[in-house]
């Protein structure tokens, strides 16, 4: 990713999805893919009549297909670090990062948000979250019934065992697939990011071959049969904890 350049950023990401000649239901980005993890919003902070909201709404159009990802909103003087799901017919889902980064400053900058997103797509239930959230297994407990979580991330390289062990630890304890799409390269700041982008299924299993280190696209098949099957096989979901968040 170009650091802090929208238009360049779209550019790019675009000319990546144009090159997907097979249907696909679901387009994943990673966190903040218009700008990379800045803690300096003003000049690339978008509003939601923005010019990459109706970027992706066009990319949804033309694919028919949903797209998602991370980018810097501005709205009532508040930054946000706001994860859209932008379904094929325009209608938009959106999710702001409730676990505001603080190692790097996040909570000073951004506002935090208050409210889990399962999103209905397709027939099947999906909860978006966004990169340090994954580290917060409360957060997201499966108590809605969903299927997929997607974590959409910029996670650097240094920390990506956790990354590695934290999306099949979810995938698991949650009977859920599992999808974390992290950037590659350097930043502005010379953190490195590797990549490590990968899908799981509820035991745990990879079911992708994205090459770690460098840029790729990588298509995964879900099957919600077998997501079901191994449910009412082993019914874990049945004995979780009963809890509420404050």
């Amino acid at each position: 990713m170009v650091w802090e350049n929208p238009s360049q950023n779209r550019l790019n990401f675009l000319n990546k999805i144009d090159s997907i000649t097979q249907p696909v239901d679901i387009i994943v980005l990673p966190e903040m893919f218009t700008s990379g993890f800045t803690m300096n919003p003003k000049g690339v902070a978008e509003t939601m009549q923005g010019e990459t909201v109706s970027w992706m709404k066009s990319i949804a159009s033309k694919k028919q297909a949903a797209i998602t990802g991370s980018l810097i909103i501005k709205e009532n003087d508040n930054y946000y670090n706001r994860l859209l799901f932008v379904h094929p017919n325009g209608e938009i889902n959106s999710y702001d990062k409730r676990h505001t980064f603080t190692l790097a400053g996040e909570d000073k900058v951004y506002t935090a948000g208050t409210k889990k997103l399962i999103v209905a797509f397709k027939g099947w239930s999906i909860c978006p979250l966004i990169c340090y959230d994954l580290r917060f297994p409360v957060w997201a407990r499966n108590t809605e019934n969903y299927e997929v979580l997607i974590y959409v991330a910029n996670w650097p390289k240094p920390r990506v065992n956790a990354w590695d062990a934290l999306l099949k630890a979810r995938a698991i304890e949650n009977m859920s697939y599992c999808i974390g799409v992290n950037r590659v390269g350097l930043d502005a700041n010379n953190h490195e990011y590797s990549g490590h982008s990968a899908a799981y299924d509820v035991l745990g299993n990879r079911l992708d071959t994205t090459p770690f280190d460098k840029e790729a696209i990588s298509i995964v098949t879900l099957d919600k049969t077998e997501l079901e099957n191994y449910r009412n096989k082993l019914n874990f979901l049945n004995d979780k904890d009963e809890f509420t968040l404050k």
